[in-house]
């Protein structure tokens, strides 16, 4: 075997592809499209959220779907949720230790974001450029 295919075979050895891995594990659970802007707001925001709050800022998110988004996040242990016994019941939100940790690298990416959009777009308007003619 050659040199190359020892280093690939290596780094696929270090980057289990199974459901067991724990960085495809981690990572898979904000690979949907709500987590990492609920993470967002949160961070962002002074003190717990409100789930109307919430809702009402992101705007297009259905509420079985934010629903979903802030159970899972909750089970990560990234977001706290308090329930207060009301009538009408009062939910809020919050990161946890752990969720704030993450932000840093959540603002890293958003950052690399903005900074490549425009080189990003004008990438794709090429590609789907040369899919039509091809």
């Amino acid at each position: 075997m050659e040199i190359n295919a020892l280093r690939m075979k290596k780094k696929l050895e270090d980057y289990d592809f199974s459901k067991a891995c724990p960085i495809r594990n981690v990572l898979d659970r904000f690979g949907d499209k709500w987590s990492i802007l609920v993470i967002l707001l949160l961070g962002e925001h002074k003190g717990p959220m409100r789930f109307n709050e919430l809702a009402q800022t992101i705007g297009d998110i259905s509420q079985k779907m934010l629903t979903v988004t802030l159970r899972t996040l909750e089970a990560d242990g990234m977001v706290h949720r308090k329930h207060y016994p009301e009538i009408p019941p009062r939910v809020e939100y919050e990161l946890t230790e752990l969720g704030k940790g993450l932000l840093p690298h959540i603002n890293g990416l958003t950052q690399w974001a903005l900074k490549n959009y425009d080189a990003i777009t004008k990438s794709r308007k090429k590609f789907i450029a040369r899919k039509q003619f091809a």
